[in-house]
């Protein structure tokens, strides 16, 4: 059962932002994952909630993020990422009717 993250991000630097992002793409695609929303604009609706950015992204199954969150490349380019942003990060499993 697909499974989704939910990545806020306040991104401190943009042009090493684009750096990390490339280095980043190779890694969600050896683990199956796509973008279903990417850095939109936002708009809310309830609660007082304002991230400055979010994406949202599918995976194969809970057990692809956490092999993907755990391996030794995304744990390097969390390092990376945290030099210039600050980010949350959350998962759900998908629902089946």
């Amino acid at each position: 059962m697909a499974a989704y993250v939910v990545f806020e991000v306040q991104i401190r630097d943009a042009d090493r932002w684009q750096d990390f992002s490339r280095q980043l793409k190779p890694v969600l695609e050896a683990a199956g994952a796509r973008y279903l929303s990417k850095g939109g604009a936002l708009k809310v609706y309830e609660g007082d909630w304002s991230p400055p950015r979010l994406s949202i992204l599918e995976f194969p199954s809970a057990q692809a993020i956490e092999n993907f969150y755990n391996s030794p490349e995304y744990q390097r380019l969390i390092a990376l990422r945290n030099q210039f942003s600050s980010a949350r990060f959350v998962s759900v499993d998908g629902w089946s009717s």
